[in-house]
């Protein structure tokens, strides 16, 4: 069998260290940074020749440059005779186009899955996609993980006595709804509308009962956060006893910190696929880790085992 090598680019290292800390091996040397010109550089420091490499990399902020970091990582691997290249995407940047919306605009979501596979990796790891139909995007294979159990396994020691999923839009409700099978809770949906690409959704209205309730409001990814907010309002109005906000990507734009820090929210509740530019001052947060998760799966896909068998 191949030894086993796992290195990072820059963008969350953090995480990287908390993977191969699961998997109880070295984080390998490689390194990656930018000449005063802007152009990205990268060195593997070991010999991976023939070996199963996996090259962590979430694609976020500065995004262009992490891609590129990551695209770089994959064709030096390539170069340097790696026997297998696992992009390992815990947020796939550029998710939200995923299909044309409106006239004369890219998919490039799919764009970035031909890079990927251009630049030479094998196969792609990732968790909780924004749409499903991005796992058709690659002609390599791809593991999409999900952190919904492991949301659902939290709330489910906080022991609510009267919880309800609330789901932030139409397209959520399948993840919202798996949670609230696995709480044994009811499901709500909040109807909003989005008039334009000024990142802003108006709340509308609200089908599910939540009155003197704990609402538990799960989403794929935080921007923003207005969306989020109107939605706690919206709860909050219709009497709602108290609201959990959970998500799995906490991108966090800057205007999210100021949005999100309410102590309208419960308590606030995302992993660590994402580094966090700041810390929150007033609403209580909880980052839930998927390093073990991932660690996990890159075993599996490493000696041939099933990456499915996680989540029976």
């Amino acid at each position: 069998m191949r030894e086993m090598a796992v290195f990072t680019g820059n963008a969350h290292r953090a995480f990287a260290e908390a993977v191969c800390q699961h998997l109880e091996m070295p984080l390998g040397e490689c390194e990656v940074f930018e000449f005063s010109n802007e152009n990205i550089f990268v060195k593997f420091l070991e010999n991976i020749r023939e070996r199963d490499v996996f090259l962590i990399q979430p694609i976020v902020p500065p995004v262009n440059t992490r891609l590129m970091e990551l695209l770089i990582m994959i064709d030096a691997a390539k170069r340097a005779s790696a026997g297998r290249i696992t992009a390992v995407i815990p947020y796939y940047g550029y998710g939200r186009s995923d299909k044309k919306d409106q006239p004369r605009v890219p998919i490039t979501a799919r764009l970035i899955a031909n890079f990927i596979e251009v630049a030479g990796a094998n196969r792609v790891l990732t968790v909780d996609l924004h749409a499903g139909q991005i796992q058709g995007f690659f002609n390599i294979p791809l593991d999409e993980l999900t952190a919904l159990p492991l949301l659902a396994d939290y709330f489910h020691t906080l022991r609510l006595p009267a919880p309800t999923v609330v789901a932030t839009d139409v397209g959520g409700a399948k993840g919202a709804r798996d949670v609230a099978r696995r709480l044994d809770c009811d499901l709500a949906i909040v109807d909003k509308r989005r008039t334009d690409n000024n990142e802003r959704a108006e709340a509308m209205t609200l089908i599910g009962e939540v009155e003197g309730r704990d609402c538990i409001i799960v989403d794929d990814e935080i921007l923003t956060g207005g969306t989020m907010v109107s939605s706690v309002r919206l709860l909050r109005d219709r009497g709602a006893r108290s609201v959990y906000v959970s998500c799995i990507h906490p991108i966090f734009a800057p205007r999210a910190y100021d949005l999100l820090d309410t102590k309208e929210i419960a308590e606030l509740v995302f992993t660590d696929t994402v580094p966090l530019r700041q810390p929150f001052e007033h609403v209580p947060t909880r980052t839930l880790s998927l390093a073990p998760l991932f660690g996990d799966a890159m075993h599996r896909i490493h000696t041939g085992g099933s990456v499915g068998e996680l989540f029976l």
